[in-house]
């Protein structure tokens, strides 16, 4: 069996060691690599952190000045057997949201909050019907792309896991009631797109959004992480830890077994 992985931060998992790419900020126990392994397959990781449904499409990604990724679709391999997906987060700025915001109260002079401002000047934004609609068609451009290029493969769509629960909020950031509740939105919008691409396409859909409730921040079990106050490891923050990876794997193992 051949897995390939397409995707975001969520799938790559950025600070969980070892790291399988350092510039792509790619973890060697991502769900894709944790996957591969159960089901004793091969793997082509193409996943990126800061990826959007554009760069894994049709737009380069660049990390720095001298380090650029392709449209992560040039790399799927013809043969794939199960391609997973996991992209859309950054389209709607979610986690970023939660960053940025975050920083703004840990260090509002610093250089990341400086960095980042002229994204959120408009503070975290809001997921518009048009917003979700977009998100929805990049990820069923992915979906399309992706059987052009490997027309026997699997396609799954894997959501994002829960990162505020109804009740949870950070432990470590003073977020504000409003603020946590337009990173709810956020999070059901995104969660809205993956439906409604899988409609759209017939791809298969893991809901792991719905599969990881009680499992955000503050949780007895957090399958992600609080936020991350060093800069070489911030990126980290509120994305999924080595549980939640494990999580998705084992989640995933069992959907593909049916």
């Amino acid at each position: 069996m051949l897995i390939a992985a397409l995707g975001s931060s969520f799938a790559a998992g950025p600070t969980i060691e070892p790291v399988a790419d350092r510039a792509a900020m790619r973890s060697q126990r991502n769900y894709p690599h944790l996957l591969a392994a159960a089901l004793g397959a091969d793997l082509v990781d193409l996943t990126v952190s800061g990826a959007t449904t554009a760069t894994i499409l049709d737009v380069p990604q660049i990390i720095a000045p001298r380090v650029r990724f392709p449209p992560q679709i040039d790399g799927l391999p013809s043969n794939a057997d199960v391609v997973t997906v996991t992209a859309g987060g950054n389209d709607l700025k979610f986690i970023g949201s939660m960053l940025y915001t975050a920083w703004l109260r840990h260090d509002p002079a610093g250089a990341l909050v400086t960095l980042m401002r002229a994204d959120y000047s408009e503070g975290i934004p809001a997921p518009t019907t048009e917003v979700v609609q977009d998100v929805a068609a990049g990820l069923t451009r992915v979906v399309g792309a992706t059987l052009a290029r490997a027309p026997a493969a699997r396609v799954v769509l894997v959501d994002y896991l829960t990162v505020l629960d109804a009740d949870s909020g950070s432990a470590s950031i003073p977020y504000s009631t409003a603020e946590l509740d337009a990173f709810r939105s956020l999070q059901s919008a995104l969660a809205e797109g993956f439906a409604l691409a899988a409609r759209a396409t017939g791809a298969e859909l893991v809901p792991m959004s719905e599969r990881s409730r009680g499992h955000g921040l503050g949780s007895a079990d957090a399958w992600v992480s609080d936020f991350i106050g060093d800069l070489r490891r911030t990126v980290g923050s509120f994305h999924p830890n080595v549980a939640g990876m494990r999580a998705v794997a084992d989640i995933l193992v069992q959907h593909l077994r049916k």
